[in-house]
């Protein structure tokens, strides 16, 4: 049988090189904490900048949905009837009049209206 190869690091050399980050951080402060904010910074924008992309190219196709339907319903207005729909010309009196005519506020029944809390 072969002798395995100890491949394991000894705690030493590891202690050697997390101690040697350690002293970066407060030799080269801007290591420590320059670094990180411009990368988060740069990254955060690049990031912002492809979600913001992705919302015009969706707002962008609903448009040209949009515009695609007022075509085609130009196009039947210029083949079909003009004559398709025509409102009425309403004052408020008129429309006042009609509902009061509808509505009778002398006569009218008490209903109850159930609390939330109750039950039914």
């Amino acid at each position: 049988m072969a002798p395995e190869a100890n491949t394991a690091v000894p705690p030493t050399k590891i202690f050697h090189s997390a101690s040697e980050f350690k002293r970066w951080g407060r030799k080269y402060p801007f290591i420590r904490y320059g670094l990180p904010l411009i990368s988060l910074t740069v990254l955060g924008s690049i990031g912002l900048s492809h979600l913001i992309q992705g919302s015009k190219e969706v707002t962008k196709e609903k448009d040209d949905l949009e515009w695609d339907i007022i075509e085609t319903t130009k196009a039947l207005t210029r083949t079909g009837p003009s004559t398709g729909y025509n409102p009425r010309k309403i004052s408020l009196e008129e429309e006042l009049k009609a509902l009061q005519e509808k509505v009778d506020i002398n006569n009218y029944e008490y209903k109850r209206i159930p609390r939330p809390n109750e039950g039914d």
